[in-house]
C-alpha cells in the first residue's frame, strides 16, 4: 500500500510540471489553420448536443396534436413526457463503460443508434405503447450524449480552447430546444420526429472523417494511432512531442494502478474530484432550472403576462447568452462565470418570488407581470452564462481517465435524477406557495455560491493531466 502511494505521489509531481513553451504553442496552435480538425471534430460531436436539445424540445409543441391523433389521455401523455428522463438515467449509468470499451467515437455511434431507433418508433407509432418505447430510446441516447460529448471535446481540444469548445455543448443543446419549439409549431409531430434524425445523420457521417480521442488511444495501448490522431488534431507541422510525452506519462501512472471499480471512486485520492463533479450537478439541477424550463409558459400565465411572447423571448435569450458564455469561458475562467451565474440565479429567483408575493397579497398588481418577466429572464440569462455549461466543462476536466467512465456516469446519473426531481416537484411546490418556491430556489443557489467558493478550483489554461494530478493526490 505504501509503495503504491509513493509511486502515485512521485508521478503526480511530474504531471503537475507545466508544459514547455513550444509544447503549449503546438497544443494551442497560434495559426488558426492548424486547428481545423479540432473545430470539425467538435462540430461533429456537438451535433449530438443538438440532438439532445431536439429530444428535450419535442414534447412541448406536439402535445395537442399527439393527444388528438392517438387519443391519449393527459396521464398517458404525461408518461410520454416524463419517460424521457428515465431513459436518460439509464443512458447515464451505462454509457461510461461503453465509452471506455468502444472509444469516444464508438459511444457517439451508440448514442446516435438509440436516437434513430427512438425517432422511428415515434414516427410509426399508432398508440401509446410504441410512442413511449420511442421516447425511452431517445432518452437513452440523450443521456448518453450528455456524458460522451463533453468528454470527447475536452480530450481533443488544446488547453487554451478547451473551455470554449466544451461550452459549445450547452449552446447546441439550447439551440436544439429552441429550434424544435419553433419548427414544431409549423410541422406535424411525425415530421418533427423525422427532423430529429438529421443531427444523428450528420454525426454518424462526420465520424468517418475525424480522429478518435488521442487520450483514449493512449490508454488502450495503440501508440501509432495515438500519435497519428494527436498530430492530425494539432496540424501536420505542429510539434506534439511535449504534449504526447505528458499524456503518455500520465497513462503509465494510471496503468500502474489497479483497474478501477465502482467502489474505487470513493477512495480518498478521488474524493475531491468526485465531490466537485457531483456537487456541481446537484447545484445545477436543484436550483430550479428544469421546473422553470418545463413550465415557463405557466409561470408567465400565472403572473399575467403573454405566455407565447414570454416563451419566445426566453428561448432567444437562452441561445444568445449561452453563445456569449462559450466565447468568454477561456478568458474569464470557469469559477468566475459560475459565481456570476449563481448570483444571477439568486437575483432572478428573488425577483420572481417578489412578483408572486405581491400577486398573492394583491399589492401593486400592475408591477407583477414586469417583475415576473424580469425575474425569469434574469434567471435564464444567469443560468445560461455559467451554471448551464460550466458543470459539464469541469466534469470533463477533473476525473482521471482510469475512473472517468464510471465517475462521469455517476455524475451524469445524479444530474438526471436531479432534473427529474426538480420537474416532478415543481407543480407541488407552486401549489404549496408560488413565492415560497422561488425563495427556496434562491436559498439553494446561495448554497451553490458557497460550494463553488469553497471547493471548486479554476481549471482555465491547464492541461487535463495538470488538473487531475493536482486534484487527485
Amino acid at each position: 500500500m505504501g509503495i503504491k502511494e509513493d509511486v502515485e505521489s512521485d508521478v503526480q509531481e511530474g504531471v503537475r510540471v507545466p508544459l514547455m513553451a513550444e509544447g503549449d504553442e503546438a497544443a494551442g496552435g497560434s495559426g488558426g489553420g492548424n486547428l481545423w480538425m479540432v473545430y470539425l471534430s467538435t462540430f461533429v460531436a456537438v451535433c449530438g448536443s443538438y440532438e439532445f436539445g431536439c429530444c428535450v424540445g419535442y414534447s412541448s409543441p406536439t402535445q395537442s396534436a399527439i393527444r388528438e391523433d392517438l387519443s391519449l389521455s393527459l396521464s398517458e401523455y404525461s408518461v410520454f413526457g416524463s419517460i424521457l428522463t428515465f431513459g436518460a438515467m439509464i443512458g447515464a449509468i451505462t454509457i461510461g463503460p461503453i465509452t471506455d470499451f468502444l472509444g469516444r467515437k464508438g459511444a457517439l455511434r451508440v448514442s446516435c443508434g438509440f436516437c434513430v431507433a427512438g425517432w422511428l418508433a415515434i414516427y410509426f407509432s399508432k398508440g401509446a405503447w410504441l410512442l413511449d418505447i420511442g421516447r425511452l430510446l431517445t432518452g437513452y441516447g440523450m443521456g448518453a450524449f450528455s456524458y460522451v460529448v463533453p468528454i470527447f471535446v475536452a480530450e481533443i481540444a488544446p488547453k487554451n480552447l478547451r473551455g470554449r469548445l466544451t461550452a459549445a455543448n450547452q449552446l447546441m443543446i439550447v439551440t436544439g430546444v429552441s429550434v424544435s419549439f419553433i419548427i414544431g409549431v409549423v410541422v406535424s409531430w411525425r415530421t418533427l420526429a423525422l427532423i430529429g434524425l438529421i443531427p444523428c445523420a450528420v454525426t454518424i457521417f462526420g465520424l468517418f472523417f475525424i480522429p478518435e480521442s488521442p487520450r483514449w488511444l493512449a490508454k488502450t495501448g495503440r501508440q501509432r494511432d495515438f500519435e497519428a490522431a494527436l498530430q492530425k488534431l494539432r496540424g501536420k507541422d505542429a510539434d506534439i512531442s511535449h504534449e504526447a510525452a505528458e499524456i503518455q506519462d500520465y497513462i503509465v501512472t494510471l496503468d500502474s494502478l489497479p483497474k478501477a471499480k465502482l467502489l474505487d471512486l470513493f477512495q480518498r485520492r478521488y474524493w475531491r474530484s468526485l465531490i466537485i463533479g457531483i456537487g456541481l450537478m446537484v447545484c445545477q439541477q436543484l436550483g430550479g432550472i428544469n421546473g422553470v424550463c418545463f413550465y415557463v409558459s405557466n409561470i408567465f400565465e400565472q403572473a399575467g403576462f403573454s405566455s407565447s411572447i414570454g416563451t419566445i423571448i426566453y428561448a432567444i435569450l437562452q441561445v444568445i447568452v449561452t453563445g456569449i458564455a462559450a466565447g468568454v469561458m477561456d478568458k474569464a475562467g470557469r469559477k468566475p462565470l459560475i459565481l456570476v451565474s449563481a448570483s444571477g440565479l439568486v437575483l432572478g429567483s428573488l425577483l420572481t418570488a417578489v412578483s408572486f408575493f405581491l400577486k398573492v397579497h394583491e399589492v401593486a398588481l400592475d408591477a407583477v407581470p414586469i417583475l415576473a418577466v424580469t425575474g425569469i429572464l434574469v434567471y435564464i440569462g444567469a443560468f445560461s452564462i455559467g451554471m448551464g455549461a460550466v458543470p459539464w466543462v469541469v466534469m470533463s476536466e477533473i476525473f482521471p481517465i482510469n475512473i472517468k467512465g464510471q465517475a462521469g456516469s455517476l455524475a451524469t446519473l445524479v444530474n438526471w435524477f436531479g432534473a427529474w426531481l426538480c420537474s416532478y416537484t415543481f407543480n407541488y411546490l407552486m401549489s404549496w406557495s408560488s413565492y415560497g418556491t422561488f425563495i427556496l430556489y434562491a436559498g439553494i443557489n446561495s448554497l451553490a455560491i458557497l460550494f463553488v467558493v469553497s471547493l471548486v478550483p479554476e481549471t482555465k489554461g491547464k492541461t487535463l493531466e495538470q488538473i487531475q494530478g493536482a486534484m487527485n493526490k
